[in-house]
């Protein structure tokens, strides 16, 4: 049976941005926190960023925010699913190296 899209690995650019977006926040916005929380390791282009978000809103991870009429920038946030979908990650991660730890160090 396939697993939902809810517990499936996360791409690291998918990961930033719905951390990102537990703050709303617009594009440019998010490549910048991405690039600082990851120490500069991590630069979105737009055409990654765009793309995330497009397949994000289609899967109800994310939400456009309520803005200005005349705003030229929209906004995002993250939704309970996304929120559910980063909590999904962040324990299959912890796993991950919880694993590496028992092998490699015996721990």
């Amino acid at each position: 049976m396939a697993e939902s899209s809810e517990h499936q690995p996360l791409t690291e650019a998918v990961y930033y941005i719905l951390l990102a977006l537990h703050t709303p926040m617009h594009g440019y916005a998010i490549m910048q926190f991405t690039k600082e929380i990851s120490n500069g390791r991590m630069n979105l282009g737009p055409g990654t960023l765009y793309g995330a978000i497009k397949t994000m809103l289609e899967k109800r991870w994310i939400q456009a925010v309520e803005t200005e009429a005349d705003s030229r920038k929209k906004e995002y946030e993250v939704t309970l699913i996304g929120k559910q979908v980063v909590q999904n990650e962040m324990e299959r991660l912890q796993e991950l190296v919880k694993n590496g730890k028992h092998i490699t160090r015996g721990e």
